[in-house]
């Protein structure tokens, strides 16, 4: 099963073995769609975990031979310049990737500077950094050289989406969520902005691609459809990501 993260009413795809789950319903009035407040769950976190509560709703209550996670807005497709439905890769499309390769997820963005400058421009502070990296230390110390060399470079697949098998899905969750539930209480989130407090969404993202150069993973990536960006917005997105990685690279 795919199931489409959201917070609110929104237009949907009709492809089957796709879900909407509404996010954070713990706070806000309930949709007519799957909530992640039932069974195990962390729906109360969203404001500072963002999709990641519905990641764990999916770890936790349910049992998919495959699991996937896209965004009412980004779904996995065929163009990055496209915004129809007809562009996403459907259920069984994705699972065919799966032949020849561990795990789908999005296009490789390039940065300007390194992982560890773009995670202190955009959401973090030095201090965090720290207890996150100790606290990779602390739970998985196995995996501190690739966290030290992911954020030495200055390229990585965010959004959080992914599609894999369910038992591959369950193994990053565990591995994902011991992690940040070490690192959450050390944490004083006052000291950050609104949308720095999204913190953990934004951790995950770069934790993804640190669990992947670990376990070496073959992976798909795929472009995204944006069902709700202009066509201007695409083609600046994409020219940024080519800009970034000519500057990266002179700069060096």
């Amino acid at each position: 099963m795919i199931y489409i993260i959201t917070h609110k009413r929104v237009k949907l795809p009709k492809l089957d073995k796709y879900l909407p789950l509404q996010v954070g319903s713990s706070l806000h009035e309930h949709l007519d769609y799957l909530t992640d407040d039932t069974g195990d769950n962390i729906s109360e976190k969203n404001p500072n975990y963002c999709e990641l509560t519905g990641l764990y709703w999916i770890w936790k209550n349910t049992k998919d031979d495959y699991k996937g996670l896209v965004h009412y807005r980004r779904y996995f497709g065929k163009s990055d310049f496209s915004s129809s439905f007809e562009q996403i890769y459907s259920y069984d499309e994705l699972k065919g990737f799966l032949q020849d390769h561990d795990l789908v997820t999005s296009y490789v963005a390039n940065f300007k500077q390194n992982a560890h400058d773009e995670i202190m421009i955009h959401c973090c502070t030095e201090e965090i950094f720290g207890k996150l990296r100790a606290s990779v230390a602390k739970c998985s110390p196995e995996y501190l050289s690739d966290f030290d060399k992911f954020f030495n470079q200055n390229k990585a697949v965010l959004f959080n989406m992914m599609f894999c098998r369910g038992d591959l899905f369950d193994e990053y969750c565990q591995w994902l969520f011991t992690i940040l539930f070490n690192l959450e209480p050390q944490v004083d989130l006052s000291s950050l902005n609104a949308y720095q407090q999204r913190l953990y969404g934004f951790l995950s993202e770069r934790l993804l691609n640190i669990w992947i150069l670990h376990k070496e993973l073959k992976v798909k990536h795929l472009p995204i459809v944006n069902t709700e960006m202009p066509m201007k917005g695409k083609i600046a997105n994409y020219r940024r990501r080519i800009t970034n990685q000519i500057f990266y690279t002179l700069k060096k």
